[in-house]
């Protein structure tokens, strides 16, 4: 997978992680990324300098690099992706539509809801193994061109968590939760990046998610963009192995983790959070500067901002994202579908110390390719979801 890809992808959805607002939230800079990417070919200046901006690419080849990172995805076992393109049937194309959009991704429009509706939900339903079953669009704006990506990822955890109710009697967390623990011996499992205390949970096959605690202090937007930042550096830090004797039994070695004791017969890592499911909707155009999507949503004007794909003038008139992420005793899964609209004008043997790492208060959360770092979604847990029984 190209690098320069995976670290566009990584401060894209960075830039837009510090700019969320509190609460439970996720987000998939990949359903976003490869969108922007093939606008930037497409899309006539300014706005194309804006959008290969967004998405650090050469607009020349932004087209390309989006298709090449969805083939590439395609070779991974436990993540699947899609782009999808439609266009209403009475628009002209340019001729050099096809240059920028391949074909087979293109399907047509009928410019009426209740005929194109159904189809574009059964793309999204399809794409994502029916954990979103609607394409997050309003097609009765007049809606002459649809871009859309779906992701769907699902895991199974190489060491499982076993699940029981944990109350807690205050604070903001008060409340009984479903609450997920394990203990194992993998002490790399654990990194300490400065103040961001980092912990892998690894898939099966070639995802791992990456959890992230930081001092109680910390904002948890910057939590999240730090996250981002260790996933890219999986060696940085300092790692559980010196972590664990650095300070007395009972003291705190990093942001989450105290040091503990166990009676196993070697040293351990017990990790324990909250099961969650969140599952949010983004309208992009609040922060269209992020995505390069400020002049393309603009009043094009006779001219348009697309002519590479219609003579029509044509801006951005919607960009959606619905994603969900579900972390459970046994694996995570989650799906997006990213769509842009466009619009014409208008036993005791002995004592060992461990790590005891508890996320009881809010923490972050990334899935990554393992060998590329390639983030998937990334987000946030402000509060449990998962009421005990």
């Amino acid at each position: 997978m190209d690098a320069d890809v995976v670290r566009a992808v990584n401060e894209l959805t960075s830039r837009w992680a510090r700019v969320l607002p509190a609460g439970n939230t996720v987000v998939a800079g990949l359903g976003v990324w490869p969108l922007i990417a093939m606008l930037a070919t497409g899309a006539d200046e300014p706005g194309r300098t804006e959008l290969a901006t967004a998405a650090g690419v050469d607009p020349s080849t932004g087209a390309t690099d989006a298709i090449r990172l969805i083939e590439a995805i395609e070779r991974s076992s436990d993540l699947y992706a899609a782009l999808g393109v439609w266009v209403d049937e009475q628009l002209k194309l340019a001729e050099s539509f096809d240059s920028v959009v391949p074909a087979p991704l293109v399907g047509m429009l009928t410019g009426k809801p209740a005929v194109d509706k159904p189809k574009l939900d059964a793309w999204a339903a399809e794409h994502t193994d029916d954990l979103i079953r609607e394409m997050p669009v309003d097609l009765n704006g007049g809606v002459e061109l649809l871009l859309a990506s779906a992701i769907l990822l699902r895991t199974n955890w190489v060491s499982p968590f076993t699940e029981h109710t944990r109350r807690i009697p205050d604070g903001p967390w008060a409340g009984s939760w479903r609450w997920l623990e394990r203990s194992a011996t993998d002490l790399e499992s654990v990194r300490r990046y400065d103040d961001l205390t980092v912990v892998t949970v690894a898939g099966d096959a070639d995802v791992d998610v990456l959890l992230g605690i930081g001092q109680p202090e910390t904002a948890q937007s910057d939590v999240l963009a730090g996250l981002l930042d260790a996933a890219s550096d999986p060696d940085g830090g300092q790692s559980g192995a010196e972590l664990i004797d650095q300070g007395d039994v009972g003291s705190q070695a990093a942001p989450g983790v105290r040091i503990g004791e166990t009676t196993a017969s070697r040293q351990q890592v017990q990790v324990s959070l909250p099961a969650f499911s969140i599952d949010v909707r983004h309208d992009l155009m609040e922060s269209r500067e992020i995505f390069g999507l400020t002049t393309v949503s603009s009043d094009p004007g006779a001219q348009g901002h697309f002519s590479a794909l219609s003579p029509t003038p044509l801006r951005i008139d919607q960009a959606q994202q619905r994603v969900l992420a579900r972390f459970f005793a046994t694996g995570f899964e989650a799906a997006a579908v990213t769509a842009m609209a466009m619009t014409r004008a208008a036993m005791v043997t002995g004592r060992q110390r461990r790590l005891e790492v508890a996320f009881d208060r809010p923490f972050a959360f990334v899935a990554v390719l393992r060998d590329s770092r390639l983030p998937i979604v990334a987000g946030r847990v402000d509060v449990p979801t998962e009421a005990g029984a």
